[in-house]
C-alpha cells in the first residue's frame, strides 16, 4: 500500500467513534523487520536486568511472579533501530495523519509494547490526555493529537489486545485518580461503570500484522493480560500538530519526512539535560 493509496475512511470513523483501524498498510517483510528489531531489543533489555534510561531511551523491566524479570515497554528505541526509525515518520503514516492533524507534525510518543504469552502487563483504562504534561506545553488536545499503534503480531483479546470505548473521546477530560497509574491497574471495566459508561459498548481492536490502529486524546482505552500462547508485540507512535506543542521530535515538515539526528529533543524526560544517563533506574 503507497502513502496516496489510504483511502480516507479512517477520518470520518476517528471523528465519529474516537479511533479507527487502517488495514493492511505494512507489508510482510516489513513487519517482519519490525519484530527483528524488537527481538534485538528484548535481548538488549534482558541483558540489561533492570530497567535503565538513556536521555529518551529507556527500558521499563518488571518482576512477574513465574515468569521472572520482563520488558514492559521502552521508549524512544527509534534512535537505537533503523527499521523503527524508518518506520515512525513513513509517508504512509503521513497519508493517515494529515487530514486530522496536518502536514507539519511532531511525535511525543516511540514505545515498543510487549506482552509475552502468559503475563498479566495490562493496562488499565485511561486517556492518554493525561500524560500530557506539563499541561502548558500542550496546546489544544482535542483537535491536535493522535495515537497511533502498528500490529507486529496478531491483536486479540486473549492476547492482550487494545480495548477502546467508542464515541468517549466527546466526554473530554475524566476524572482519574492520580493515584492509580493505567501501567499498574487491571483493565477492570468496573472503572468504566465508576464513569457511567456502559461496560458492554466497550470494542476490542482485533488486527492483523501490518495494520494501524489510531485513537484520539481522550478515547478511553486499556488493554487486558495476555492469556494466550502467542506473543502480543504493538509499536506506538504518538504525533501532534507541531505549531500545537512545545516539545517532541520532528516526523514531517511541510509533509517531509524528518529523521532522527543530533541531540535528543526534550519530551517527557524532565532532566534529559540534567540526567542524560546512562543509568540504571529504580
Amino acid at each position: 500500500m503507497s502513502g496516496s493509496s489510504v483511502s480516507g475512511e479512517h477520518v470520518a470513523q476517528f471523528r465519529a467513534e474516537g479511533y479507527a483501524v487502517v488495514r493492511g498498510v505494512f507489508a510482510p517483510q516489513e513487519v517482519a523487520a519490525m519484530a527483528a528489531a524488537f527481538d534485538r531489543l528484548h535481548a538488549r533489555a534482558l541483558a540489561g536486568g533492570r530497567s535503565w534510561r538513556d536521555r529518551n531511551v529507556f527500558f521499563c523491566m518488571a518482576e512477574e511472579a513465574g515468569a521472572g524479570s520482563l520488558l514492559r515497554y521502552a521508549q524512544w528505541t527509534a534512535w537505537l533501530e533503523p527499521d523503527l526509525e524508518l518506520v515512525r515518520r513513513d509517508l504512509r503514516l503521513l497519508a493517515i495523519l494529515e487530514p486530522l492533524i496536518g502536514r507539519d507534525i511532531k511525535q511525543i510518543i516511540n514505545q515498543l509494547h510487549w506482552k509475552p504469552p502468559g503475563t498479566r502487563a495490562e493496562f488499565g483504562f485511561h486517556q492518554d490526555s493525561r500524560s500530557r504534561r506539563p499541561r502548558e506545553a500542550y496546546r489544544d488536545l482535542a483537535s491536535s493529537y493522535v495515537q497511533t499503534g502498528i500490529a507486529v503480531d496478531p491483536q486479540r483479546r486473549e492476547n492482550g489486545a487494545v480495548v477502546v470505548v467508542p464515541g468517549s473521546h466527546r466526554l473530554g477530560e475524566l476524572p482519574f485518580d492520580a493515584d492509580r497509574p493505567s501501567m499498574k491497574e487491571a483493565m477492570d471495566t468496573e472503572d468504566l461503570a465508576r464513569l457511567g459508561i456502559d461496560p458492554a459498548s466497550a470494542v476490542t481492536l482485533e488486527l492483523e500484522p501490518g495494520d494501524i490502529a489510531l485513537w484520539h486524546v481522550h478515547t478511553l482505552h486499556g488493554s487486558g493480560p495476555n492469556t494466550s500462547r502467542i506473543d502480543r508485540r504493538f509499536y506506538i507512535n504518538g504525533y501532534v500538530t507541531a505549531a500545537n506543542c512545545e516539545r517532541g521530535e520532528w516526523a514531517f515538515q511541510d509533509g517531509q519526512p524528518c529523521p532522527l539526528e543530533g541531540e535528543h529533543s526534550l519530551v517527557h524526560y524532565e532532566e534529559l539535560y540534567t540526567k542524560p544517563g546512562p543509568m540504571f533506574v529504580d
